[in-house]
């Protein structure tokens, strides 16, 4: 795409950092390789990966199905010695901002931001009023829950509910078990473009409004990600001479802190980049990113029947639509509640595809309805591949109904997958249950891979099932 032409100079580039759904950073990188033909690195601080693209590439870089939020790199340091005093290590810090090579990412933040305009210029009727700028929260006061904006129940699959840290996956720079904090101090280059102003015109006219978000993981610091952010965001707004604003911002400084890895860096996204395919949300709706991983782990083919027998909205078959338009997908719920938001969701995607190409606008590959799980109007042995969001027995079910749903779904699914091809992918944080259950149907199905991941704050598995030979009775079980 002709972005290049915005983009300053010969030839830009940009390290790029990706937060990812935690314990899917390898199929993050396995997509850069493919889209991009870029070499990632996995982040030590889990559910980041890096890579470097021309700067032109940013449109292919948005298009990515594995990543939540996107930041450009302004740099890192693998092994920042940090004082002991605490202010002479907010001293540091504040000594940093003037030494950092903030160039290049500026110019790759504006890149984006005429790219962004574009955009939202054929979009704007899809947003969901002022509160879907994600931003508001997403960085969260520490232990608050990230994008709570405006449907806080939308963003976790399952069962964010009980959970001590439930920013632990999703907070905007990943790591588990840390702080998140911003400070409203701005951060800008005089020459930047305004972000939401319609041209560069006039961008001198005003200072960018900046925050700088911080968030810190690790025991050994002795400064709060708080005060980090305050006071870095301190010393940015005197080098730039922005302007601080905490929620009405065109630049969002990333001060992320995982030990002794210190990466600062400029973000690409307002709104995390899961939120894309799903318009109606349930109270347990799972992320598109998280739904992404989980299909590309069962490596669909074409013409492969999927089926996810719990859809709930619908996150997984809309995003499978969406991705491998040439298997087909069948989606179903015991709720009718759930269906509908399912039916809904499919309608959305379907006048987007209208709107983006209405001289080749088809259907999509997909078809909701409602169904018992565990007498599932289907033949025996007539699907390839099942991958669903098992009930957590948290928000939705409860985990004494858990002990015999699970089997009898392992069954059902048993039952209708292909021996010796089918395969299921499933996620569930009852993973007691789940280990139970699966000794019970071992002559039916084989674990052939674990993903751990972390679903708002709670523990969860993905489990990569392959269908044994023996055939499958007609007898189905009772739930």
């Amino acid at each position: 795409e002709a972005a290049g032409d915005a983009g300053p100079g010969p030839e830009l580039a940009a390290v790029i950092g990706a937060t990812v759904p935690t314990g899917f950073e390898h199929t993050a990188a396995e997509e850069v390789r493919e889209k991009l033909g870029s070499a990632s690195r996995i982040s030590r601080d889990r559910g980041k990966i890096y890579f470097e693209v021309p700067a032109r590439s940013l449109p292919q870089v948005h298009r990515l199905r594995s990543v939540d939020n996107l930041f450009v790199v302004v740099q890192e340091f693998k092994d920042y010695q940090f004082e002991e005093n605490k202010e002479d290590a907010l001293k540091h810090l504040e000594d940093l901002v003037k030494k950092l090579p903030w160039t290049d990412p500026l110019k790759v933040w504006e890149l984006n931001n005429s790219l962004k305009k574009k955009k939202t210029k054929r979009k704007k009727h899809n947003l969901q009023g002022p509160a879907s700028r994600e931003k508001l929260s997403d960085g969260g006061e520490e232990g608050g829950a990230d994008q709570n904006t405006t449907n806080d129940q939308e963003d976790c699959a399952q069962n964010a509910a009980d959970t001590e840290t439930p920013q632990g996956e999703t907070s905007r720079n990943g790591a588990e078990e840390e702080e998140d904090s911003e400070a409203a101090v701005q951060a800008g280059s005089g020459s930047g473009t305004e972000a939401g102003d319609s041209g560069t015109g006039g961008a001198e006219a005003r200072a960018l409004r900046f925050r700088v978000t911080c968030s810190r993981a690790g025991d050994k610091h002795s400064f709060t990600s708080n005060e980090a952010a305050r006071d870095f965001g301190g010393a940015v707004q005197e080098h730039f001479q922005w302007k601080a604003d905490m929620t009405n911002f065109d630049v969002e400084v990333l001060l992320n802190i995982h030990n002794n890895e210190v990466v600062v860096g400029i973000a690409l996204t307002e709104e995390s980049l899961h939120r894309r395919n799903i318009t109606h949300f349930g109270p347990t709706t799972l992320r598109s990113t998280l739904a992404y991983g989980m299909l590309r782990l069962c490596d669909p083919q074409p013409t492969d029947i999927i089926v996810d027998p719990m859809c709930g909205t619908g996150a997984i078959p809309i995003e499978g639509a969406a991705e491998w338009p040439n298997c087909y997908h069948i989606a179903g719920d015991n709720s009718p509640q759930a269906v509908k938001r399912a039916a809904n969701n499919i309608c959305s995607l379907l006048r987007k595809n209208e709107s983006k190409d209405s001289s080749t606008a088809q259907g999509v590959p997909l078809d909701v309805i409602q169904w018992d799980i565990c007498n599932l109007p289907l033949r025996t042995g007539s699907v390839d591949i099942v991958v669903t969001d098992m009930p957590f027995g948290k928000r939705i079910g409860s985990k004494k109904k858990n002990w015999d749903l699970y089997p009898a779904c392992l069954m059902e699914m048993g039952r209708i997958c292909t021996p010796g091809t089918g395969r299921a992918v499933l996620l569930t944080q009852d993973k007691k249950c789940f280990a139970k259950a699966l000794s019970r149907v071992g002559h039916i199905w084989r674990r052939a891979q674990t993903v751990w991941v972390n679903v708002g704050g709670l523990h969860a598995a993905v489990y990569l099932l392959r269908r044994t030979a023996e055939r499958a009775g007609e007898a189905r079980p009772r739930c």
